[in-house]
């Protein structure tokens, strides 16, 4: 399966993690064997957008990690994931784990709620949680949901 991912980097802190963000999609599809395909919009922002983004279209006036913006089929496009670094860096940092995985498990994250996924139940939450665990073992990243039992 092959995505078509157009990334924007709206902020010069993320670097060049364009690789990072098409292994991501790539693997999390490999692991839903009815995923829709479509195209998937990246953007790579700060805390500042995110915040408006978050306080227009879900009423939380605060930073978040990543927010995600599905489309309806039949259209082309999935939908649209966006990354806040600095609310991802401090994640990482808090965590103590590696920048790159965090950005990877909330691009996967990301993915699969435009896939539909949601984590409204606990249901919901551990369906979603364990294809994150399952692509994101695939890759040798550990379970970040193991950090937060700790």
């Amino acid at each position: 399966m092959e995505y078509p991912i157009d990334i924007t980097k709206e902020s010069d802190k993320w670097g060049h993690c364009f690789p990072l963000i098409d292994l991501a999609v790539l693997t999390i599809s490999s692991c839903l064997e009815d995923a829709r395909q479509g195209e998937l919009s990246v953007l790579l922002t700060d805390d500042g957008h995110i915040k408006k983004l978050n306080r227009d279209y879900r009423g939380k006036d605060k930073a978040t990690n990543v927010l995600s913006f599905p489309v309806p089929p039949p259209a082309p496009l999935l939908g649209d994931i966006v990354l806040a670094y600095e609310t991802i860096r401090k994640e990482a940092q808090e965590k103590q784990i590696c920048f790159e995985d965090h950005i990877t498990h909330l691009v996967m994250h990301g993915w699969l709620h435009l896939q539909g996924f949601d984590h409204q139940t606990e249901a919901d939450a551990k369906e979603m949680e364990a294809l994150e665990i399952l692509a994101l073992s695939r890759l040798g990243i550990d379970n970040p949901y193991r950090l937060d039992m700790d």
